[in-house]
């Protein structure tokens, strides 16, 4: 049987501790906590990706073959500048933006374009119908990209490894949760412990995975801190909803430079 814990989690940094505090002694920020019901999944379970990782062993520097590391060519020059050439495989990344601001449309609009490539395209906040009546809308088509609607991560494993597909697109990271937390989805410990797993399985077995996310009201991407330092690459879609234009920002990024923009007209 899961055993259940209780822990206070600071929305701004992702501290946890074992009591409420009012200033969080890590980030300095004051009535942050908030209480988290944490259920550990029983020991002998089932890796989190259902695959089995490979069996890596330590190589000396001279051992190890130097060159560029093979990019995912997006079919979209801006997207791809930004990134530094190209998605590179088991890389996870996140593109932030306000809601409505476009990120979903520009991101179903590229990986549409991708041509020999099998996408997976998770939706946690759009039927399949909705997603069909965009694609339509930006006279985009494509064979090889799949639709699911689902926000339990077990399950995105599940459907992962039976149609294996060579990029997947989740949207949106707070929509999605683990049955090993009991907490609602978007909440602080699911956000975190969504994206670290999700990052070890991009890591495993090589398949780069794209999250969406929102921003907060401050301007910063939805959910704690360490969701940033989690991930590979973090991307800002930028804009005012008024106007057509939208500047797409790297903040982040581990295979590439930080200082390219993307600029879109929608």
């Amino acid at each position: 049987m899961a055993k259940e814990k209780t822990v206070y989690v600071c929305k701004n940094c992702g501290q946890e501790s074992p009591k409420w505090v009012g200033k969080c002694p890590v980030c300095g920020e004051w009535n942050t906590y908030t209480e988290e019901i944490i259920r550990k999944a029983p020991s002998g379970s089932l890796h989190p990706s259902g695959i089995t990782p490979s069996k890596n062993i330590p190589l000396t520097l001279k051992d190890i073959e130097a060159g560029d590391e093979p990019r995912i060519n997006m079919h979209d020059d801006e997207l791809n500048r930004v990134l530094g050439g190209g998605l590179v495989p088991g890389s996870l990344v996140l593109i932030g933006g306000e809601p409505g601001i476009g990120k979903s449309t520009l991101v179903l609009q590229t990986v549409l374009r991708i041509p020999d490539k099998r996408i997976l395209y998770v939706s946690g906040e759009e039927s399949a119908r909705q997603l069909k009546l965009r694609a339509d809308r930006i006279t985009q088509q494509s064979g090889d990209c799949f639709i699911v609607c689902e926000t339990a991560l077990e399950q995105i494993y599940v459907h992962i490894k039976n149609l294996r597909p060579d990029l997947v697109i989740i949207d949106s990271v707070q929509t999605i949760s683990t049955e090993t937390i009991d907490s609602s989805p978007g909440s602080i410990v699911q956000v975190r412990e969504c994206s670290a797993s999700i990052l070890r399985f991009a890591k495993e077995t090589g398949i780069p995975v794209l999250l969406i996310g929102h921003i907060n009201k401050e301007g910063s991407i939805a959910g704690p801190k360490v969701l940033e330092h989690i991930v590979d690459t973090v991307l800002q879609f930028e804009g005012d909803q008024h106007y057509m234009y939208r500047i797409l920002r790297s903040i982040k990024n581990r295979f590439g430079s930080t200082a390219e923009l993307g600029i879109y007209e929608m």
